[in-house]
């Protein structure tokens, strides 16, 4: 068995490590006996609850930060207009199924969007800027709204 290839990559600055094992397919066994001697004998495999079992988890940071953006997209997102278009689509198709795919690869889409501008961004424009720019278009946008309702 090869060892595994240690993948660099950056995303806003961090280095990220990613360990993709080698993977080579089994030769087909003249019997399911040899199968069983080669699992017994292969001692690389890591054992449940051991240290290199455990190298192999998420940080810590990195849970956190699925976590807490999972969270935030999926409370922004309930009762949303995508949310009832999607509802209306699909009680519409009679194929929710199909719907559902559709929906999500257009949210998969959105999301590869604004992920890949985000890190285009922070690579030219500073932690603060980004964030007063941010405050400042949400407080226009709010404005806005805010216009059209007392304006109607």
């Amino acid at each position: 068995m090869k060892s595994p290839t240690t993948v660099r990559f950056f995303v806003a600055e961090r280095e990220h490590l990613v360990i993709q094992p080698h993977f080579e397919p089994p030769l087909v066994p003249n019997s399911l006996d040899s199968v069983n001697d080669d699992v017994a004998q292969d001692s690389t495999l890591p054992v449940a609850g051991s240290s290199e079992e455990r190298s192999h988890r998420p940080p810590a940071n990195e849970v956190k930060i699925f976590l807490s953006t999972f969270l935030t997209i999926f409370l922004a997102e309930l009762g949303d207009k995508t949310q009832v278009a999607t509802l209306l689509m699909s009680a519409e198709s009679q194929s929710p199924w199909v719907v559902f795919a559709g929906a999500s690869l257009a949210l998969v889409a959105t999301s590869l969007l604004g992920v890949s501008l985000g890190c285009w961004l922070a690579k030219r424009v500073s932690k603060a800027t980004l964030e007063t720019a941010t405050g400042a278009i949400l407080l226009l946008v709010s404005v806005l709204l805010l216009w059209d309702v007392v304006g109607m």
